[in-house]
């Protein structure tokens, strides 16, 4: 890249070097020849103040000036030489200005021109003068060199500019090549420096925005999984032990122990395919979500479990709730975590309650029990604690559908709240 943006500026400047180049020196060397031709006019026309009829027709010797390198000659009527230096018999230049007309041309080398000499209303002679083409030659040379010379100089500069500018270019381009290097290698804290040019800084700071927003996922993933992998263990340990229990029980009835198993069997297979889903399939199915149907569904299942414990559930629908565009599967995996966690360490009633709220739609899971739990700390991982890793789970989960899990403070009547925002952002 630094060679192509080397190659194209000085390109450039070479061409247009040419295309004002080439016309100023030919426009320089026509004005030389134009400004020589007006010199030896001025000085044949200088020269020409001591000719006039009676000179030319007594035979008296004309005086012409000669400064060795310009020739100056006096023809007559007739157009034969009478005086100075130049051809015997006058050429057509001296001819034509004998016409009355002054003439200019170049000749053997040499700039001539021929001014006529007038008289009683007459052309009585001619003044023919010429100098040597080298006098402008080795002007214009001159001045060419130095047009060259500035060009050249302009070409250098322009070459030292562009390797400059390509310097300034691709150094930050290498910088955002090796920090997407260092993303693509999973290093998500890499950052990227300003480079002072605004489109490559704002692909940087987009480059460091999905740095960090991959970094974030990836932290997310990981808690995700061992949240998960704790919240799988738990119905598998319950279903290992029910059927060691049976395979060491004399009772010859083992379908009633089988179809005892069919309840956690169903747990868990509901449980692995809410997670599977959600950690799966990166574009959820986030349509409108019909709260109330999801809560009777759930009152269908957790009704009889927290009967089998002498605990009653209730259910509360507030009407003409707003419908939150979320993940069913997330939601309902929250609800489990947290019906679960109300059925083990809960007491009395179980209230599963859906309200609205400003810009949202929340759900309660509170029972009679007395809360010392800190609000704050609850949702932390904790290693041996059942409750704390599936309510790390639930809350990351939550969050996930940009809505938020919280706790009443500690008192009577511990409330869960599930806020699933209308417009999540």
């Amino acid at each position: 890249m630094k060679r192509r943006i080397l190659l194209s500026i000085v390109g450039v400047t070479a061409i247009a070097l040419l295309v004002l180049g080439v016309p100023l020196a030919l426009s320089v060397e026509h004005l030389y020849a134009n400004e020589e031709v007006l010199r030896l006019e001025r000085e044949a026309s200088e020269s020409r103040g001591s000719i006039n009829a009676a000179v030319v027709g007594s035979g008296d010797p004309i005086e012409l000036p000669n400064d060795g390198s310009t020739r100056f000659a006096a023809y007559d009527e007739n157009a034969h030489r009478i005086a100075g230096s130049g051809p015997l018999n006058g050429d057509a230049m001296v001819r034509r200005a004998l016409h009355g007309d002054v003439q200019d041309a170049r000749s053997g080398g040499r700039i001539v021109v021929a001014i006529p000499v007038t008289g009683n209303e007459r052309v009585v002679a001619v003044v023919r003068a010429s100098r040597p083409e080298s006098v402008v030659t080795s002007r214009i040379r001159r001045t060419w060199f130095v047009i060259g010379f500035i060009a050249l100089g302009a070409l250098l500069v322009a070459a030292l500019l562009a390797r400059w500018q390509a310097r300034r270019l691709t150094r930050p381009i290498d910088a955002l090549v090796e920090a997407a290097e260092r993303l693509g290698g999973g290093d998500f804290a890499m950052r990227t420096a300003a480079s002072g040019i605004e489109e490559l800084d704002h692909l940087g700071a987009a480059l460091d925005s999905t740095a960090a927003r991959l970094g974030e996922l990836a932290a997310r993933e990981r808690s995700f999984s061992a949240d998960a992998s704790h919240q799988l263990r738990t119905p598998i340990t319950g279903l290992r032990v029910r059927v060691e229990s049976a395979l060491r029980s004399s009772d010859p009835d083992f379908g009633a122990a089988l179809e005892e198993m069919l309840v956690p069997i169903d747990q868990l297979e509901s449980t692995v395919e809410n997670l599977l889903a959600l950690a799966r399939d990166t574009h959820a199915d986030r349509s409108p979500l019909d709260v109330a149907r999801m809560l009777r569904e759930m009152q269908d299942i957790w009704h009889g479990r927290f009967a089998a414990a002498g605990r009653p559930l209730r259910v509360e629908i507030e009407s003409g709730a707003d419908a939150p565009p979320v993940a069913e599967p997330a939601v309902r995996q929250v609800l489990e975590v947290l019906m679960s966690n109300a059925l083990e360490h809960g007491v009395g009633v179980v209230t599963l309650r859906s309200r609205r709220a400003a810009g949202a739609v929340v759900i309660d899971v509170g029972d009679e029990g007395q809360s010392r739990l800190d609000p704050t700390r609850i949702f932390l991982r904790r290693v041996g604690h059942s409750n704390g890793i599936g309510l790390a789970l639930a809350r990351t989960l939550t969050e996930a559908e940009g809505g938020r899990l919280l706790l009443d403070p500690p008192g009577p009547g511990p409330t869960f709240s599930v806020v699933l925002p209308l417009h999540p952002s």
